[in-house]
């Protein structure tokens, strides 16, 4: 059996003296996309954060690619290749587009590399190629999401982080993100750990799901079987009991 390729175990993260995860496991393979589902609140970015290193834990332990990760420093955890695009977005408004991008590849050194990464992110976002020198800032909501997945593809990443890439946008854009985000994983075997609130979308894109309720894992299965669970159908796909 493979082993997993993000681990984490037993994890737990304080705000002050408020826990927010409260020893929770996930285990993530290589090659996978796994969704975490919850409400608002329930811990999911929370998990990413300290996934990517800009959280530390008070308890547990993270493990990537065999070696612990929960000590390292999250610059240190993009070169090993943890690429985190956080809710919100946050892209550098007065940078140009391909000034986000370049910041993206900022462990990398190899200039020819990063140079086939860059015409690699242009053909997967037409869109940005044909605004590379326009200011980030001045994109739509549906073009700084992309920008924020594409900075992050720049590290050339084994697990990508993404939090709530359909967040505001319109369902035709959730589509075309999602159906990237697939093409991503399909083409290049990038693992994904999705956070989403659209438990609908992110269920037909994962291969297996976790749903996390206020710090605490309540339910894992294959995203098939998520779905078809009344409990999931009810909380999270607006499907009424009976």
């Amino acid at each position: 059996m493979t082993a997993p390729l993000l681990e984490i175990r037993g994890l737990r993260v304080k705000y002050g003296n408020v826990e927010a995860l409260h020893g929770i496991d996930i285990a993530v393979n290589p090659g996978e996309i796994v969704t975490i589902l919850g409400a608002n609140g329930a811990g999911k970015s929370t998990t990413l954060r300290a996934v990517s290193g800009l959280l530390r834990p008070s308890g547990g332990e993270i493990w990537y690619d065999g070696r612990p990760a929960h000590t390292v420093p999250a610059h240190e955890l993009v070169r090993r290749g943890i690429a985190h695009a956080p809710e919100g977005r946050r892209i550098f408004g007065t940078l140009t587009v391909r000034e986000n991008l370049l910041l993206g590849a900022f462990t990398r050194t190899d200039e020819t590399g990063i140079g086939e990464t860059l015409e690699w992110v242009d053909q997967l976002f037409p869109v940005l190629a044909s605004r590379r020198k326009q200011l980030a800032g001045t994109l739509s909501g549906g073009e700084q999401q992309m920008l924020a997945i594409a900075r992050a593809l720049m590290a050339r990443p084994r697990v990508l982080l993404l939090d709530e890439p359909s967040l505001g946008l319109a369902p035709l854009l959730v589509k075309a993100i999602f159906r990237t985000i697939r093409e991503i994983n399909e083409k290049t075997g990038v693992t994904v750990l999705l956070v989403e609130q659209n438990a609908r979308a992110a269920l037909k894109l994962a291969h297996r799901g976790y749903v996390i309720e206020v710090g605490r894992i309540v339910l894992h299965d294959s995203a098939a079987a998520l779905a078809s669970d009344p409990k999931v159908q009810s909380a999270y796909l607006g499907v009424r009991a009976g």
